[in-house]
């Protein structure tokens, strides 16, 4: 079952399907197996955030990134390596690295936003989720709010950008601005926000945006 999250299945569905071989789990089986490894912190599940209740979407992942990069890389390497292949096995990693690094880099800029709210510009932010719907389709990177699991009120709404030479554009925006009044709760006027690794392009109407050196120090 770890396996399969770790290979990037994150719904009870896709897990059970994945971890069955064959034939799915039963939900009488995963449904316990889930909740131990959730009390061991060895899962953590994400909600999407917003003022709408939605527990159908929950989504599971492996709680701790390095387990979580071994399962998804160096588990499967290992057979490569043993037999002097160390190559081929460097090759899939750099092949589904950039990939798999935007999504594990996500929950550790939420949390770090966490560390870094509320603040004079949003002063009772106490919430940084994401949000989504059962197709995945509009997937929001960030949501700012007052609580969880249900918001009062979206402070925020934004995108996560983590690549090495590209920085967040006039595209990354627009698709922001189009995707946003998907989500419940949010407005024409709610601010929109940005992280990104390689900074923003000039002149976008963002209401703040962040890059490594403040998520380094939301952890100082």
């Amino acid at each position: 079952m770890l396996e399969a999250v770790g290979s990037g299945e994150r719904t009870f569905s896709t897990i059970a399907a994945q971890a069955g071989g064959a034939g799915a789990l039963p939900s009488g089986t995963l449904s316990p197996l889930l909740h131990t490894l959730q009390t061991k912190r060895i899962l953590a599940t994400d909600l999407p955030l917003s003022t709408k209740p939605d527990t159908k979407n929950k989504r599971y992942r492996i709680a701790d990134p390095y387990l979580r990069f071994w399962l998804a890389f160096l588990q499967r390497g290992i057979p490569l390596i043993e037999r002097g292949r160390g190559d081929l096995a460097l090759e899939r990693i750099e092949r589904s690295w950039t990939t798999w690094r935007g999504r594990a880099v996500e929950p550790v800029i939420r949390e770090s936003l966490l560390r870094l709210l509320p603040d004079d510009r949003w002063p009772h932010t106490e919430a940084v989720g994401g949000w989504w719907n059962r197709q995945n389709n509009p997937e929001i990177d960030l949501i700012g709010a007052d609580r969880e699991p249900v918001a009062g009120t979206v402070h925020f709404i934004g995108s996560i950008k983590w690549l090495e030479s590209h920085p967040f554009g006039r595209r990354e925006y627009d698709a922001l601005a189009r995707d946003m009044l998907a989500v419940p709760g949010a407005e024409p006027d709610t601010p929109l926000v940005a992280v990104s690794r390689c900074g923003v392009e000039d002149d976008l109407p963002l209401a703040a945006h962040w890059g490594p050196e403040d998520l380094l120090r939301a952890w100082q």
